[in-house]
């Protein structure tokens, strides 16, 4: 996969060129590379800034430098998703995410200032991408994000593939606590079904602490994975079972509340 980031602060992305994917990218998987848009400016000074129309406090990207670096880089047989960071677009999902990953390329337009002149993303953006309901500086953590999250699913990048199918979300879950060596650590024990060698055993636990947490930390996130699913009479038990587990555990909290109010 090819990714291409435009940006004024091309230094700010030496991380994506590290770890994991600095690896997949000498494994020829992937081509992250960063553009200055400050080279296509055709001001005296090179700026990409102007004040804004109608007045308000800030600065505006200027359209030109990013449209003549955005028609350069795709060339003409650009195929692929053009996409700006923005607190406007839409939310970036792993649904989002797994989308991306099948692109054969992908153009980022990282912004700043007060934004970037809307005859630039008219002319050359397919959508608008947000990673949370907050505000930035500018574009390049966002990007970052996005570029991390796509990448380690193409194939070969991760190296495991069925990680990348088991973690958080992917499964529609939060995923399962997760133990290695030592067997105990001070005091604290590795749960019994993960040291037994049943894998029967071992995949029920999965399920049962997955759909605790996600009822615990993300109650709309198990709503949509038990909306609808088809469990089998064994899994049924072990979803039970977390209902069970949860209403004793807010039973004993609304005793111990009561006694602390006598």
């Amino acid at each position: 996969m090819k990714i291409t980031i435009l940006t004024i602060f091309p230094e700010m992305f030496a991380p994506l060129h590290l770890s994991m994917l600095g690896r997949a990218e000498k494994a020829g998987l992937l081509d992250i590379r960063e553009v200055d848009i400050r080279a296509y400016s055709k001001n005296k000074h090179h700026n990409t800034d102007d004040a804004p129309y109608g007045g308000g406090a800030g600065m505006v990207m200027l359209a030109q430098p990013i449209v003549d670096a955005i028609r350069d880089v795709q060339g003409e047989n650009f195929k692929g998703r053009r996409i700006y960071l923005s607190p406007r677009g839409e939310t970036l999902t792993q649904k989002k995410v797994e989308e991306l990953a099948r692109e054969e390329e992908l153009i980022l337009l990282c912004g700043h200032y007060e934004g970037v002149d809307q005859r630039a993303l008219d002319l050359c953006i397919d959508e608008e991408i947000s990673i949370g309901d907050y505000i930035l500086t500018g574009g390049e953590l966002g990007a970052m994000v996005l570029v991390d999250s796509v990448a380690r699913l193409v194939p070969g990048v991760l190296g495991c593939e069925e990680s990348a199918q088991t973690e958080s979300f992917s499964s529609g879950l939060l995923e399962h606590p997760q133990y290695t060596r030592p067997r105990e650590f001070e005091g604290l024990t590795v749960p019994e079904p993960l040291l037994n060698g049943n894998h029967a055993h071992i995949m029920d636990w999965q399920l049962s602490e997955s759909l605790y947490l996600t009822l615990k930390k993300r109650p709309e996130m198990a709503k949509a994975y038990l909306e609808g699913r088809k469990f089998t009479r064994h899994q049924k038990k072990v979803v039970d079972a977390v209902f069970a587990r949860i209403r004793e555990e807010d039973e004993k909290a609304k005793e111990h509340t009561e006694e602390a109010c006598t």
